[in-house]
């Protein structure tokens, strides 16, 4: 094997890397480890931005004051204390992307992130929601779901389940770059989180959810608080719902077309009928397997596809025609994030109860 193939190889091997590496340089092991890599990987990018992060983290908390540059200073030495600065908080190493990044530490950063949320998030919500398990099957329109909800910070944790990787196809709609093409989904939305806030836990499922991985994925650390389920696969679409329902968590799900949102409450209501009772009577490994043009007689209640758009349910009409599957555009994938989010932060804040069907039409709205 040429240098070239084994450097290749190498980076093949490491497409699943996705859990960012802490150090916190107050202990020595950490310190060592980290002089170490710095010292065998010369390539490795250093972002260190820690006086940025400590004055403004100075200035969230004296909102009655406008403080002078010197009063910044001296609020940012005292609270840093006689610990060097190098040594203040934590260093995220993304081995993905070799960078180095210099942070406050959790409390700190959380603090920080989520300044810009308050009022309309008050602190004691941030707190709870900080506890928060939230997991997603399907990881195309769910992409969006996961970073929205990490970006709002709605949770804690979330559990993520996809077997596809991404193909140029998908980035109609998928934010990520051509170098991910063949990448897990769940690896590139994994991956992002951490970039964004890497104290959010993301468990992977790079499986997919299967009848053999849904109890794991629900209880697994404790139980889900809610599902969102973006999945194509028909069985794992009920299967998942039958275990929701089970547990008594609720479910939400993004159709991608006229903003529709689904919500079942399987955690208020133990008895509701799955999916308000649309799913037809089937064998569910009958529905292994099937291509998309056979799966759209059994979707048509489930999704409520006659209710969709015009070009939607003529494009379903297409499909093993002029196309080969249906379309998903990415304005609504983005919606569906915003929309979802909003719907899972009013559910675990006890500010939503309903069930039901709910559609964010821009056609109907905006005319």
């Amino acid at each position: 094997m040429t240098e070239l193939e084994q450097y290749i190889k190498k980076q093949q091997d490491e497409t699943e890397v996705h859990t960012p590496v802490l150090y916190y340089l107050d202990q020595q092991k950490d310190y060592e480890a980290l002089t170490a890599l710095l010292a065998k990987n010369p390539n490795i990018r250093v972002y260190d931005q820690i006086y940025s992060q400590l004055r403004e983290l100075m200035k969230i908390r004296n909102p009655t004051r406008k403080l002078t540059p010197e009063e910044y200073e001296e609020t940012v030495r005292e609270y840093v204390g006689d610990t060097p600065i190098y040594a203040f908080g934590v260093w995220v190493y993304y081995p993905w992307s070799e960078r180095l990044v210099h942070i406050v530490d959790q409390d700190d950063f959380i603090e920080l992130r989520t300044s810009r949320n308050k009022e309309k998030i008050t602190d004691e919500e941030i707190t709870l929601l900080k506890s928060r398990k939230i997991g997603i099957i399907g990881l195309s329109v769910g992409q969006s779901i996961a970073l929205t909800l990490a970006m709002e910070r709605v949770c804690g944790e979330l559990r993520l389940a996809d077997f596809d990787k991404v193909e140029l196809t998908n980035m109609n709609r998928i934010r990520t770059g051509i170098h991910s093409i063949q990448v897990s989904k769940v690896i590139v939305a994994a991956r992002e989180i951490a970039e964004l806030d890497p104290f959010i836990k993301v468990v992977t499922y790079m499986d997919g959810a299967t009848e053999e991985n849904l109890d794991d994925f629900f209880t697994k650390g404790g139980n889900l608080d809610i599902l969102v389920e973006e999945c194509d696969g028909l069985d794992i679409k009920i299967l998942s719902r039958v275990k929701a329902k089970a547990l008594g968590i609720p479910v939400v799900m993004d159709t991608n077309d006229r903003g529709m949102v689904d919500v079942e409450r399987f955690d208020l209501e133990p008895d509701r009928p799955l999916l308000h009772g649309f799913i037809p009577d089937v064998d569910l490994k009958h529905l292994q397997g099937l291509s998309d043009a056979e799966k759209l007689p059994i979707l048509r209640p489930m999704v409520a596809i006659d209710d969709m758009s015009a070009r939607m349910k003529y494009s379903l009409g297409q499909i093993g025609k002029t196309i080969t599957t249906w379309p998903q555009l990415a304005s609504s994938v983005v919606l569906g994030g915003a929309v979802v989010t909003d719907t899972c932060r009013r559910i675990l804040l006890d500010q939503l109860k309903s069930s039901g069907r709910y559609y964010v039409d821009f056609e109907q709205i905006i005319v």
